[in-house]
């Protein structure tokens, strides 16, 4: 009786079909995250502006946005962007530099930082020059 049900060909696709749902549930969970964190942002622009709430609430939104294009790219391809990953680093690294200020953060942090975007810059490059590696080569 079990031997027939956790058979590989008919479970793989069924937990495919449950990594599905839980991948469209957290787009549509994030989608609702960036509706109200839109409301949110639009509402605080009528108090006094705040240069470094309003820029943080935008560089937010625009982190929600990458994730949710990493889920959509993960629907799509069943695959993990590497691209969209490092850039969604890459926003939120500098997004929290921006909140605390360059000025106030102490100098093993800003090394750490530097190093960490060294890093994910790095990588970015790696698959710039790994995809002109991968058109250069004759199909066979």
């Amino acid at each position: 009786m079990w031997e027939a049900w956790i058979t590989r060909d008919q479970i793989v696709p069924r937990l495919e079909k449950f990594q599905d749902f839980i991948v469209i549930s957290l787009c549509i969970g994030l989608f609702c995250a960036m509706l109200i964190r839109l409301g949110e942002m639009y509402l605080s622009l009528l108090d006094p502006l705040n240069f470094k709430v309003i820029t943080s609430d935008i560089l937010f939104i625009l982190i929600l946005v990458e994730l949710f294009r990493l889920l959509i790219v993960y629907l799509k391809e069943q695959r993990v962007s590497v691209g969209a990953a490092v850039e969604v680093s890459l926003v939120s690294v500098l997004r929290e530099v921006i909140i605390q200020g360059v000025l106030e953060i102490s100098v093993d942090q800003l090394f750490g930082v530097c190093a960490f975007l060294g890093v994910l810059g790095g990588l970015l490059l790696i698959q710039a020059w790994a995809f002109q590696q991968g058109e250069a080569a004759p199909d066979q």
